[in-house]
Formats: structure tokens, C-alpha cells, sequence
């Protein structure tokens, strides 16, 4: 399966649990694979026939801060159904990460990895 990808995606946004963490916005960091067939995109080199990578960076920047979630798993899975929303999406992996979340560390974070269900 091909792959778009968005890298180190920076969004602030109010998470976690801490009475202290729901007062300010943190640095949150996002990265998201998706997979989808680009082959007709590779030869047509039209835009409306791949999966629009700005498109979901200003959709996924715009709930990340104004969500407002506990939990960095809950907003991976938020992430994930906005990307899996998006026409040509068939599957996509999320990384949610909270830089400085835990002393003595970069981040910390979730990867979740999600596909579209045909039947719903």
C-alpha cells in the first residue's frame, strides 16, 4: 500500500489529566501514515486523485486544538477517524506525543493504527 505522510505535525492544545494541564496549552506532536492507492495520482499528477495531505493537516490542527482531551489516546483515535473521513483514505497510523510529558524524556505518546471498515 502506498503512503502519504505528515511529519512532525505541531499543534497546541489543552490534554491531559492534571489540573495543571488543563489550564495551558501544551505542545503536541503528531505524526500520521496513510495508506491509500496512489497509482492513478502518480500518472495522472491531478490532486483530485490522491489523498489531499493539507487538507487533513488543517483539519487534524484544528481539532487538536480546540478538543480538549484527557487522554493522548483519545485524540489519536479522533485523528484517526478525520483522516479515515477523507476520500481515498484506507487506512492510517497516528502518533500522538507530548513532548516533556515525563522527566528524563523527549515525549511521550501513543501510536494507534486504524482501517476503514467497509461495512459501516
Amino acid at each position: 500500500m502506498d503512503k502519504v505522510i505528515i511529519r512532525d505535525l505541531h499543534a497546541r492544545g489543552i490534554i491531559g489529566i492534571n489540573d495543571w494541564e488543563r489550564e495551558h496549552p501544551q505542545d503536541i506532536y503528531i505524526n500520521i501514515e496513510i495508506g491509500a492507492d496512489l497509482r492513478q495520482a502518480g500518472e495522472s499528477d491531478d490532486i483530485e486523485h490522491t489523498v489531499n495531505y493539507r487538507t487533513i493537516a488543517k483539519k487534524v490542527l484544528r481539532h487538536t486544538e480546540s478538543a480538549n482531551r484527557l487522554t493522548v489516546e483519545a485524540l489519536a483515535a479522533d485523528i484517526a477517524k478525520i483522516c479515515l473521513s477523507e476520500k481515498g483514505v484506507l487506512r492510517v497510523t497516528v502518533r500522538v506525543e507530548k513532548p516533556g510529558a515525563v522527566r528524563f524524556s523527549k515525549s511521550v505518546g501513543v501510536e494507534i493504527v486504524r482501517e476503514r471498515q467497509w461495512n459501516s
